[in-house]
């Protein structure tokens, strides 16, 4: 047997112009990270590359994914670049799987330099799906901005990476594996950990596991029904919900994590949770939840799939924060709520005089006011609620938070809603997408839409609907002001907020920036070509009917796109996946093939290509003017 010191390699690379990380990471298709020569490569090379030598040599790193396709082959790429980068440990979850929320525990408790994450959340895994690397830092929290900025400004200029390719290790096996490299005087070990008990035991400290076992069952116990959807939090609920707290094996359902999880989008809302909502129409449940591919975000539901949405979901829990334990013993620094969601918490808040702050979407934020102490209880209204015992939405959290009301409180779902609502009020919360609009139009309205606010006499005015009547109490284009660090963040929403409370919030998405790019490019294409055919009162009316058939195309790819790229992105991002080769092989290889083929002369082939050429300046000088500083808000509304 060899046992002489793995070699480490400096590979000579490429870089590529779309790895802009942002708070979710890098997401991208799984055919990009397995057809691009050394994309993957390239990205983890960055994150080891933004960390300080001298902070990265003998570190401890954390590993962990929700198991979705092409989850094992990074891990192995990362352990081998790991070890050439420096890393003195590797912690990573057993089989390579370890919730979101997980991850974030295991880096404060091992006091990590940081994790890397591999997930794209609740967006479809598989070979023909999605796959997406995050990394957290020593807080367990998502990469701040400046961190992600420079990780991509590496990947802007990178030449080459580090790694040992010899090494192998193996997932299979609980407990430490150590290999000695070359020109290293420390051996490099790998810890495969059992990632549900860490968690798990953090979640002992929080909740009275007695009560909750009790409530579960106990003598008067309720039956409850959750839905994992074949994502990494399924291992969770078996050892924590049916092990220990003894609800039965069969209370939890799709609890078999799978690389394409079970060909569903694991997406917990009621759309995507049939399973979980059928399951709940005729009452044998008394209370039930889902979680997504990685176990940050959570749908709760009562009795008769009673739902209660994530904005009452957040209120509740503040109301009856003191059925948790652990809120006793710290008490409650502040909650929050990202502007989006409705102000249910903001009532629970002003009863209770706790602070409240309304910030951006995104995890990041809630993360920093959680680390200077102001920030105990947050939510977000697209599924995700979470304490500052992690920095990271935690879906089983935010469970085992309701059955500590309801252990406490000894209701039903519907009862506990209903008299939140009388005590404080109901907010009711709706979301309108509008898509594939004329983006000209769009851009036009929100201009005037925003002087029209913006004018003094504005604010006081009165509307009637029906038998009520608003009054605008304050109209703004949202900014938010970091209590921490004074970082300031714009152009986040137009609002109108009434006196009552009510608000309206307009935000103009890119995709409908994009998708118009894509089809006017596609589209100009061929109607030029149209115009260069020699005989082209002929071929006229059938480039018009292809012209109309491509066009929802590039509107969808570009909807996939912004699906896939992170919300806080700038357009400079976007233009990346803009120039993709179809595109440009539509709009300049096309013209020569038929100019070679003497389909349209050479003299029209020039014409056609100039004609792109000068689409794509124009395209290129928009998004550069427009949006290089984060002017336009790129989520999905």
């Amino acid at each position: 047997m060899d046992n002489s010191p793995l070699q480490v390699l400096t590979v000579p690379t490429a870089p590529y112009p779309d790895q802009r990380p942002g708070t979710s990471g890098l997401r991208k298709k799984v055919f990009v990270f397995q057809s691009r020569k050394n994309y993957l490569h390239n990205f983890i090379q960055s994150i080891f590359s933004s960390i300080d030598l001298r902070d990265r040599q003998g570190s401890t790193v954390v590993v962990g994914g929700d198991g979705r396709f092409f989850n094992r082959a990074a891990i192995e790429v990362i352990v081998q670049m790991a070890a050439a980068n420096g890393v003195g440990r590797l912690i990573i979850g057993h089989h390579g799987i370890m919730s979101t929320p997980a991850v974030s525990c295991v880096i404060r408790k091992y006091k990590a330099i940081g994790g890397i994450i591999l997930t794209a959340s609740h967006n479809p895994g598989g070979p023909d799906g999605d796959f997406g690397i995050k990394f957290n830092t020593a807080n367990g929290g998502p990469a701040k901005e400046d961190v992600t900025n420079q990780i991509f400004q590496i990947s802007r200029t990178i030449e080459e990476f580090a790694i040992c390719p010899g090494l192998q290790v193996d997932l299979t096996t609980l407990g430490k594996q150590t290999f000695d490299l070359e020109n290293k005087f420390k051996p490099f070990t790998v810890e495969i950990v059992d990632s549900v008990e860490s968690y798990a035991n953090l979640l002992r400290n929080i909740f009275d596991f007695a009560a909750l076992k009790d409530l579960l069952s106990g003598v008067n116990h309720i039956k409850i029904r959750l839905d994992a959807m074949n994502g990494v939090v399924g291992p969770y609920v078996r050892r924590i919900l049916c092990e220990e707290l003894g609800c039965p094996a069969n209370s939890a359902i799709n609890c078999v994590p799978m690389e394409d999880f079970g060909g569903q989008d694991p997406d917990p809302n009621l759309a995507y949770a049939v399973d979980l909502v059928d399951s709940m129409r005729d009452g044998q449940y008394d209370f039930g939840a889902a979680f997504d591919g990685d176990g940050d975000r959570n749908m709760i539901l009562g009795k008769h799939s009673f739902f209660v949405s994530p904005s009452d979901s957040v209120a509740v829990i503040a109301d009856n924060i003191f059925c948790i334990p652990y809120f006793q013993h710290t008490g409650v620094r502040g909650f929050a709520r990202s502007m989006p969601t409705s102000a249910a918490l903001d009532r629970v808040a002003k009863a209770t005089k706790i602070e409240l702050y309304e910030t951006p979407t995104g995890w990041k934020f809630f993360g920093n006011l959680m680390d200077a102490g102001h920030l105990s209880l947050c939510g977000e209204e697209s599924f995700g609620t979470g304490g500052d015992h992690i920095r990271e939405m935690d879906g089983l959290w935010a469970v085992l938070a309701w059955l500590s009301i309801l252990a406490t409180r000894r209701q039903s779902m519907e009862e506990i809603l209903k008299d939140h609502w009388v005590k404080y009020g109901r907010n009711y919360y709706t979301r309108y997408d509008y898509e594939n609009v004329d983006i000209d139009a769009a851009c036009e309205m929100m201009e005037d839409l925003e002087i029209m606010i913006a004018d003094k006499s504005f604010v006081k005015q009165r509307f009637a609907v029906e038998d009520k009547i608003y009054q605008v109490e304050k109209a703004d284009n949202f900014e938010y002001t970091d209590p921490v660090d004074s970082t300031i963040t714009r152009n986040q929403g137009l609002r109108i907020i009434f006196s009552d409370g009510s608000r309206i919030i307009y935000r103009l998405s890119g995709t409908a920036l994009v998708g118009l790019s894509f089809s006017g490019a596609i589209g100009l294409t061929f109607l030029l070509l149209g115009c260069g055919l020699e005989q082209y009162g002929v071929y006229w009316p059938l480039f018009v009917v292809i012209f109309y058939l491509l066009s929802p195309i590039p509107t969808f790819i570009s909807r996939r796109v912004s699906d896939d790229s992170d919300s806080s992105s700038n357009a400079c991002r976007e233009l990346a996946y803009f120039l993709t080769t179809g595109i440009v092989v539509s709009a300049f290889g096309l013209p020569i093939v038929l100019a070679r083929t003497n389909t349209i002369q050479w003299g029209a082939c020039g014409l056609v290509m100039t004609g792109n050429a000068v689409i794509f300046l124009t395209i290129f000088g928009f998004f550069v003017v427009f949006g290089g500083g984060d002017d336009f808000s790129w989520e999905q509304w």
